[in-house]
C-alpha cells in the first residue's frame, strides 16, 4: 500500500509538470508574442550626412545643407488603451508617436510631426480607429493609418509587406531581400521602394514654394521618391535598423525643377546597438517561457510518471514469523535395525511398551486363578 501511495504521487506530479509545460506552450507564449500594455518608451536616432533641405525660418524659405539628425519617440497611451472598446478592446494598444528633425551644426528645428494610431497587438499593423490623426503644421490632420508603420509582427515571414509612408499617407509593398547579421542578431531586410510619385499637398504651401522658388509658374507639384530598408528581428519583428534615402523636387510647370530634400537617413551606431540589445533580451524570455522551461517541465514530468508506475507495481518482498525463525531445529532420527514380527509380540527383548490388552503379565497372573476356580468346583 505505501508503495502504491508514492506512485500515485509522482505519477500525478508527472501529469501536473506536462500540464504546466502545456500552459507555457499554449498560453504563455502566445500572451507573450502581443505588443504588451506596459511598453516602455523607445527612442530611435537616425542621421543624415550632407543633407539638401528645405528650411522655412519665420516665413523665409531657403535651401540649405548641412547634417541632420532624425529623432522619433514612441510612447504607449495606456489610458487610451484601456478605453478602447468593441473589436478593439484588448485586441490593440494605442501609441503616441513624435519626430523632430534638426540641424546638427545649429541644432535648428527644420521639421517635425505628432500622431496617434492604433496597432493590433498580434501584427502590429495599423487598425482604424476614430481618434488617430497626424500633425505636421500644429493642425491636427485626420488620416488613415494602414499596414506597418513602426513595428513588423513577432514571428515576421520571409515575404513581403505593406508598410506606411507618411508623406504619402497611403501603403506601399516592402519586398524581402533577404538575411543580412545586425550586431549577431540574423535579421531579415525588407526594401520599399517608392519613385516620383506626386504629394497629397495643400494648395496654398504648393503656392508657397512656388513663389519663393519658381518665380514666374503658377502651378506645380512635388515629386516624391524614397528607397526605405528595414532590418528586422523576425522573432520579435522590431526593428533592428531603418535606413531612408529620401529625395522630394519642386517641379513648376514652367522654369527649372528644384530639390527641396536630398538625405540618406539611417540609424546611428547607439540606436542599433540599443534596438539589438531590446531584441535580445526580448528573444531571451521567450525563449525561457516558450522552450526551454515547458521542454524541461515535459521531460522531468515524463520521468516522474515512468517512476511512479513502476513503483507502484513493484511488491512488498514478505518477511518470516519471528517466532517460526527462534524454533528449534528438529531433532534427527537415528536410523535403527528393523524389528522381527516375532519380537513385536510384546516380549521382554522388544524396545516398545505393548498395549495392556498383550501384556505377558497379565496373562500369568489370570491363567491360574481360573484353574483354582476350576478344581474346587470338582471337588465339590
Amino acid at each position: 500500500m505505501k508503495h502504491r501511495a508514492v506512485g500515485a504521487v509522482l505519477f500525478g506530479g508527472g501529469v501536473l509538470l506536462l500540464a504546466l509545460a502545456a500552459g507555457l506552450v499554449f498560453v504563455v507564449k502566445p500572451a507573450m508574442t502581443k505588443l504588451p500594455y506596459d511598453l516602455e518608451p523607445a527612442t530611435s536616432v537616425a542621421e543624415a550626412k550632407g543633407a539638401t533641405f528645405l528650411q522655412i525660418t519665420n516665413g523665409a524659405v531657403a535651401i540649405n545643407q548641412s547634417d541632420l539628425r532624425s529623432t522619433i519617440q514612441v510612447t504607449p497611451e495606456r489610458a487610451k488603451t484601456a478605453a478602447l472598446s468593441g473589436d478593439l478592446a484588448g485586441d490593440a494598444v494605442v501609441w503616441r508617436v513624435g519626430q523632430t528633425v534638426e540641424r546638427t551644426d545649429t541644432k535648428e528645428l527644420v521639421s517635425a510631426y505628432g500622431a496617434e494610431l492604433a496597432l493590433d497587438r498580434v501584427s502590429a499593423a495599423a487598425v482604424e480607429w476614430n481618434e488617430q490623426y497626424l500633425d505636421e503644421s500644429g493642425t491636427p490632420e485626420k488620416i488613415s493609418f494602414a499596414g506597418q508603420v513602426y513595428k513588423f509582427p513577432f514571428n515576421s515571414a520571409q515575404g513581403n509587406y505593406e508598410v506606411f509612408d507618411r508623406d504619402l499617407r497611403q501603403t506601399r509593398m516592402a519586398e524581402f531581400q533577404g538575411t543580412e547579421d545586425i550586431n549577431g542578431i540574423e535579421a531579415y531586410r525588407y526594401e520599399q521602394v517608392i519613385t516620383d510619385e506626386k504629394l497629397p499637398l495643400a494648395t496654398d504651401r504648393v503656392a508657397l514654394l512656388l513663389g519663393a522658388l519658381a518665380a514666374g509658374s503658377t502651378s506645380g507639384d512635388v515629386v516624391y521618391s524614397n528607397t526605405r530598408t528595414v532590418w528586422v528581428d523576425p522573432v520579435t519583428g522590431s526593428y533592428l535598423k531603418v535606413r531612408e534615402q529620401q529625395k522630394k523636387v519642386l517641379v513648376p510647370n514652367t522654369g527649372a525643377p528644384v530639390t527641396l530634400l536630398d538625405a540618406d537617413f539611417s540609424y546611428n551606431e547607439e540606436t542599433v546597438a540599443s534596438s539589438v540589445e531590446r531584441a535580445e533580451e526580448s528573444r531571451g524570455r521567450l525563449n525561457i517561457l516558450g522552450v526551454f522551461a515547458p521542454l524541461g517541465l515535459a521531460v522531468l514530468g515524463l520521468v516522474l510518471i515512468l517512476v511512479g508506475l513502476l513503483v507502484s507495481r513493484s511488491r512488498t518482498p514478505r518477511t518470516e514469523p519471528r517466532h517460526a525463525a527462534a524454533a528449534d531445529p528438529a531433532p534427527t532420527r537415528v536410523d535403527q535395525p528393523p524389528v522381527r514380527d516375532d519380537e513385536r509380540e510384546g516380549g521382554p527383548l522388544t524396545d516398545e511398551i505393548p498395549p495392556a490388552s498383550t501384556n505377558w503379565k497379565s496373562e500369568e497372573s489370570t491363567v491360574p486363578s481360573q484353574r483354582s476356580a476350576q478344581g474346587e468346583s470338582e471337588k465339590q
